[in-house]
């Protein structure tokens, strides 16, 4: 009988809060008190994932001493090299990213310049996506400019590329645990209903033994539009790298990543 005068409270305090108007969390969000208006104009509607976009024509020159900052790629295509049936050979073919749903992109990266090498140091550096192939695949893929070194010459000018290569981490970490319970790091190294297999199955050990693998990937930035004034500038690249291993227990597949670019010197 106590608890009545309880959960009249509780009651009423619920149907206030569902007839509150909606505009109130929209003031919360967009408002003075979150600190950043901007978020509540681009929350949910993918803009947050853009990289800037310099306007065309712009021309200049900066040059390749000293340092970058702000470097973000957004990945607007995707292919993955499968072979269409078993009778080609395989080759690129467009991929649906289907996870983010909105933010894909790398961005914050920076890192140094000197001898005209793009040479990244850190920042928010690799995404995780998923993309689904024609054939129905799924093809999930840590998209990385870790580590990369990208050599193209003493100024970032309009027509300028730099090429050169990354790192690129694993999927998973060595925590993540299968549907068996197996996992690098914790859970066990095999399915117990599989023991009598033995170890021999070379197929079965990859699934059993977990491994960090990491892969090698390559990039070319090309340079479209450049401010020296403000020392921007704006592109496109193109990175080729391998797909999630799951563990070493899958071989990978090419992707390619193709997009916009935008960095600006530090």
């Amino acid at each position: 009988m106590r608890l009545r005068p309880l959960l009249a409270l509780v009651l009423a305090f619920c149907l206030t809060v569902a007839a509150a108007p909606s505009s109130v969390s929209a003031a919360f969000v967009k408002g003075p008190e979150r600190g950043n208006s901007k978020f509540g104009n681009v929350v949910n509607t993918g803009q947050a994932g853009q990289c800037t976009v310099l306007p065309a024509g712009s021309t200049g020159s900066i040059n390749t001493d000293g340092s970058f900052k702000e470097l973000c790629l957004q990945p607007t295509e995707i292919f993955v090299k499968v072979a269409a049936n078993k009778r080609q050979a395989a080759d690129f073919v467009p991929a649906k990213i289907i996870s983010p749903r909105f933010n894909s992109s790398i961005d914050q990266v920076y890192g140094d310049l000197s001898g005209g090498k793009f040479t990244a140091k850190g920042g928010i550096d690799f995404s995780l996506i998923t993309v689904l192939a024609p054939n129905g695949e799924e093809f999930p893929l840590a998209f990385s400019v870790k580590e990369m070194v990208a050599d193209g010459g003493k100024s970032i000018s309009p027509g300028a590329e730099f090429t050169g290569t990354t790192s690129t981490p694993s999927y998973r970490t060595g925590d993540f645990l299968d549907p068996k319970s197996r996992a690098k790091d914790t859970g066990v190294e095999y399915a117990q209903g599989l023991v009598a297999l033995g170890g021999d199955d070379e197929e079965l050990s990859r699934e059993n033994i977990k491994r960090d693998l990491g892969g090698k990937g390559v990039i070319t930035l090309s340079i479209d539009s450049v401010n020296a004034s403000t020392n921007e500038f704006s592109g496109t690249f193109v990175a080729v790298q391998p797909s999630d291993n799951d563990l070493g227990s899958k071989d990978p597949v090419d992707v390619k990543l193709v997009g916009n670019l935008y960095g600006r010197k530090a």
